[in-house]
């Protein structure tokens, strides 16, 4: 659609599934629930995010056009020599870049999340039951969208993705994401 081709974004972002049930999971419990990790690039239309912020909304309806995962489910004994054990939860050692059109944009490290995805789902389960198959997301990597990017003036003027950008995200030991934009 138009409006979500102007300032659209990639977002270089972690999942994880879920593959056990739990509701009010506490951090020191809450690994034991992750069946496994995948790239997630959350496509964002900046354009609607900050009109929908004008109202104190939030970034609300960025879109739902477009969340990439993939390209495969890893399982956490297959990051083992990775794994970086602590009080709040379990931390990775996974390299993760960003390439547009070849050129890289993007470079950050799964260890340095702010939250451990222990502490995520803690907060995620408050109340709310997950269920196997549930897809959480770790948040944008540091310099992980152009939105960070371009207000740092890293890009100036500004670089935003358009039809006919190839996006590839890659995170160590999870594989390689390629995508192509399209308009609608």
């Amino acid at each position: 659609m138009p409006q979500h081709c102007d300032k659209l974004d990639f977002e270089l972002e972690a999942a994880i599934v879920i593959g056990k049930a739990g509701r009010n999971i506490p951090a020191s419990q809450a690994d034991e629930h992750i069946a496994g990790y995948m790239i997630m690039n959350d496509w964002s239309a900046r354009t609607l995010q900050m009109e929908e912020m004008k109202l104190s909304l939030g970034p609300a309806k960025g879109k739902d056009f477009a969340t990439s995962l993939g390209p495969w489910l890893v399982t956490k004994d297959e990051l083992t020599s990775r794994r970086i054990s602590g009080g709040a939860g379990e931390r990775y050692d996974l390299a993760m870049t960003t390439h547009v059109n070849g050129t890289e944009v993007s470079r950050g490290n799964l260890k340095d999340m702010t939250w451990t995805f222990a502490q995520i789902i803690e907060r995620a389960s408050y109340g709310v039951t997950l269920y196997p198959g549930d897809v959480i997301g770790s948040g944008t990597v540091g310099t992980g969208c152009f939105l960070e990017l371009n207000g740092s003036k890293i890009y100036d003027p500004a670089w935003w993705l358009k039809p006919g950008d190839e996006v590839v995200c890659e995170i160590d030991l999870l594989g390689r994401l390629e995508n192509s934009v399209l308009a609608d």
